[in-house]
């Protein structure tokens, strides 16, 4: 987790204008917080989006609410933030999917990634982890690509949609690897671990915050993940870098942003709470230690250039990977 001092904090409130640039801002929060979420419930965006939402309500002193909002790889959702009024009452919790991959993977969404959100933090980073179930006959991600090269198209992967994050992952573990698997999206990831669960998926890149308790139990076996670093909750599993498929990095943000035109002044103070609720230990128990996701916290502006940068590098894998949305 990144340090926050409390001079940083200050010149970061300088630079977004200060707590004093309009009567509004000065008497927020006045009434109850709206978080839209673009996914269903169960998942690990789903369960930072709870965490944080009753932290941050307890420091505001208001209910602040998490309203799932799936649908369109979760663009019915962000879109519903883009077009809500910029007064800090609506905002948006979302992976990294619904601001820089649906916008290069979609030919038109209706609303603009940049021009549309005012980004408030990064709660944190997360990778993921290639897991197959207990019975399965791959032992390895070896194990894993020899299989996919002996029979094109036979073995399977599911994801939370077509542009997710762990579909990518297998994208691009399909590229790097020369072999040829079997997308099945699912409309979330409790449904697509079921499966992987009940045998009919090969594998799947699945979020720590959800495999890690069926590694425990010997549900599943995990081979690698998908970060340029090896994961804290899951120390002992290998990166796919090390394991010769080098600069292989599949990694995701969570945030918070709200529509854009907000007051600045109440984007740093979610910003400075957010900042709080991430220092909390039970917190960090339960983001960090539990779903293997790395907090960051950090300013509106380094949010902002991290949504740059991670466009950028989408727009390439999707043509690379000749990802289609249907």
């Amino acid at each position: 987790m990144r340090p926050q001092t409390a001079a940083f904090l200050g010149a970061a409130l300088l630079a977004l204008g200060g707590w004093t640039s309009s009567a509004p801002a000065q008497q927020y929060p006045s009434k109850p917080i709206r978080i839209v979420l673009p996914y269903v419930a169960g998942g690990n965006a789903d369960i930072t989006a709870r965490t944080i939402a009753q932290k941050l309500g307890d420091s505001l002193g208001v209910s602040v609410l998490v309203d799932n909002r799936p649908g369109a790889n979760g663009g019915i959702g962000t879109d519903v933030v883009a077009k809500a009024p910029p007064d800090g009452y609506t905002l948006l919790h979302t992976a990294s999917g619904p601001i820089v991959v649906n916008p290069v993977l979609y030919a038109k969404v209706p609303y603009d990634p940049v021009k549309d959100f005012a980004p408030i933090i990064q709660v944190h980073t997360f990778m993921y982890v290639l897991v197959v179930e207990s019975a399965s006959p791959i032992k390895s991600v070896a194990d894993l690509t020899a299989a996919a090269k002996a029979r094109p198209g036979a073995l399977s992967f599911g994801s939370t949609g077509i542009g997710g994050g762990n579909h990518l992952a297998g994208e691009l573990f399909a590229l790097m690897t020369g072999t040829k698997l079997t997308h099945v999206p699912y409309k979330g990831s409790a449904a697509a671990l079921a499966d992987l669960l009940g045998g009919q998926l090969s594998f799947m890149f699945d979020t720590p915050i959800t495999s890690v308790p069926h590694l425990k139990t010997g549900k599943l076996r995990g081979y690698a993940v998908t970060g340029l670093t090896r994961a804290a909750a899951m120390p002992d599993i290998p990166t796919l870098d090390e394991l010769g498929l080098k600069g292989f990095e599949i990694t995701q943000f969570q945030g918070l942003l709200a529509p854009a035109g907000t007051d600045r002044a109440i984007i740093a103070r979610l910003n400075q709470e957010t900042v709080k609720v991430l220092k909390q230990p039970d917190v960090i128990e339960r983001l960090a230690t539990q779903g293997g996701n790395e907090i960051v916290g950090g300013t509106p502006e380094e949010f902002a250039r991290l949504i740059s940068v991670q466009l950028a590098y989408y727009a390439k894998l999707v043509k690379d990977a000749g990802v289609k949305a249907e």
